[in-house]
């Protein structure tokens, strides 16, 4: 067993994960998210170090017959932080959830930095090649998958106007499926607003909003329309 890492094998480690770093934020970079470039290549080398340290520390203690340090301890601690990290990139806007694939990049290049720093380099670049393949190659082929999409609609209309069930009936003849409807009366204004949770493929929302918005706004009695 060495006794140490030599500077050659460190600086290695370290330039191997500044590498897979870089590269991988390159793609969260020129999507302008909050973790770019800069975050990940951090998160990666500072993962390399950690587990380079905590490699020293096992080293260390090869002669010590009582004790000797878990080299994993400290990788472990690192994923766990990780994770407060991950969640601060997941941001919430309206009805759509962003930064969920930051927040996985972040802890994959955080893996792969544990990767390089323990010296398992063929490893590190199967998930470097993984990492890239994924967010470089997949994404085209997403456009082509005809996936849920989520919205809801807002329809204000006067009181004692057109029944909730013919609302209804222009919402589902549209194509949408309803997945919860919420109700809102305000008597000093007249008027009540009714919430549609709905649910519509993907490649079909410039359309298919303007075609329902349009419809529902010439139903009599309807006061205002919203899709969001």
């Amino acid at each position: 067993m060495k006794d140490t890492l030599s500077i050659e094998e460190v600086l290695l480690r370290v330039g191997m994960a500044f590498i897979a770093g870089f590269v991988v934020g390159l793609e969260r970079e020129s999507h302008g998210r909050a973790a770019g470039l800069r975050t990940t290549t951090i998160v990666s080398v500072a993962s390399a170090i950690a587990m380079i340290l905590s490699e020293y520390f096992f080293l260390s203690g090869a002669d010590i017959t009582t004790w000797r340090p878990d080299p994993a301890r400290l990788a472990a601690g690192v994923l766990t932080g990780m994770g407060f990290l991950g969640a601060g990139s997941i941001i919430r806007q309206e009805n759509v959830i962003r930064g969920v694939t930051t927040a996985a990049v972040l802890w994959f290049v955080t893996v792969l930095g544990l990767a390089f720093g323990s010296g398992h380099f063929v490893l590190g670049l199967i998930g470097m090649g993984v990492a890239l393949v994924t967010l470089f190659v997949l994404p085209p082929l997403e456009n082509h998958v005809k996936s849920d999409w989520y919205g809801t609609v807002t329809i204000t209309v006067e009181l004692g106007g057109v029944p909730d069930e013919e609302i209804r009936k222009h919402v589902e003849a549209s194509g949408v499926k309803i997945k919860k409807i919420s109700l809102d009366y305000d008597r000093n204004s007249k008027q009540k607003t009714l919430f549609y949770d709905i649910r519509f493929k993907k490649g079909d929302h410039f359309e298919l909003s303007q075609k329902l918005v349009r419809e529902l706004a010439e139903v009599p009695s309807v006061l205002q329309v919203k899709w969001m």
